[in-house]
């Protein structure tokens, strides 16, 4: 039997390889005891600002066993979206990286869909659900633990291979595999350029970020006004952020991706300052179409581009 769950295992992380992850990790479904605490102490003060959905299903975010019948395994998926492309006008409003291209959900949910299929085909019938931000996942605690890597202190995880640019997903299966038990050590060291560069000092301490001050929070999860306290910090920032991640040393080693559906849209880098400052629905609509942005909606583009402006 142990020989059959070592050729699963490696049958699994092979398949995922083919469809484009970049890293496979597989640990046992089971309690976060580690997480429990945190997770706790991390609502209670308030950090994850008007991201109610954060307060419900406490129990299941830290027992993948309560969204599965039966889950044995959860599988860590890694897939890679670092790209050096750079918006031409340096004056425009920028947005992350991973918004360049289409929406990560669309892509990574119909890899995990493909892989699924795949391990119902070649060892049998597998129970399982896909997960892409999409439910009470604790994604980064999962990866840690099948050793893809480790969390930062900007609470990203960190691989000592290729950096930080990558999406995070699971396959939570009822399926007993081999788990990788060796966790990556923390690298982080004495560094701390990403709580010296955040702009709105969300990073409020080593490996705690306050939610509701960092600026992706504030560009694509807050649906108020965005606060006035945070006039002249936004450092430009019209959609998400990636300060933490460009000023971290371990993403030197950062490796340009290879899906074709992140590509950034034709016209979408182009877009200058004025472009996006006089931005109409119907450009939101053309360029934005199948990305990530449209989840803040046009309105909520709008009012990100004129808090920076006025």
């Amino acid at each position: 039997m142990k020989q059959s769950l070592s050729a699963y295992s490696e049958l699994i992380k092979t398949e995922a390889k083919q469809l484009g992850f970049m890293f496979c990790g597989i640990a046992k479904a089971e309690f976060l005891e580690e997480e429990a605490p945190r997770l706790e102490q991390w609502l209670k003060k308030s950090m994850h600002g008007e991201m109610q959905y954060m307060e419900n299903h406490f129990d299941k975010r830290l027992d993948p066993r309560l969204l599965v019948d039966g889950a044995k395994s959860v599988i860590s998926l890694g897939l890679n979206y670092y790209s050096d492309h750079k918006q031409v006008d340096p004056l425009a409003p920028k947005l992350s990286k991973y918004a360049y291209g289409s929406d990560y959900h669309r892509v990574i949910k119909d890899k995990l869909k493909q892989l699924l299929q795949i391990i119902n085909e070649k060892i049998g019938e597998v129970g399982g659900r896909a997960f892409v931000d999409s439910a009470p996942v604790l994604d980064r605690a999962w990866a840690k633990k099948s050793g893809l890597g480790w969390i930062g202190k900007n609470s990203n995880l960190i691989s000592k291979q290729v950096g930080s640019f990558f999406f995070l997903a699971e396959l939570i299966v009822d399926l007993e595999l081999e788990y990788d038990i060796e966790p990556t050590a923390d690298h982080c060291g004495t560094c701390t350029r990403c709580i010296d560069a955040c702009p709105t000092d969300a990073i409020v301490g080593p490996y705690v970020v306050d939610g509701s001050k960092c600026i992706s929070y504030l560009t694509i999860e807050l649906k108020n006004e965005i606060p006035a306290v945070f006039k002249g910090k936004m450092d430009n920032w019209m959609f998400g952020c990636d300060i933490c991640q460009d000023v971290c040393p371990w993403n030197r080693f950062s490796v340009l991706h290879n899906e074709p559906a992140f590509d950034p849209h034709p016209e979408l880098l182009g877009l200058n300052r004025d472009d996006l400052q006089e931005i109409t629905e119907d450009v939101f609509q053309k360029v934005f179409k199948n990305s990530a942005v449209k989840r803040t909606k046009f309105s909520g583009l709008k009012r990100n581009v004129d808090f920076l402006k006025s």
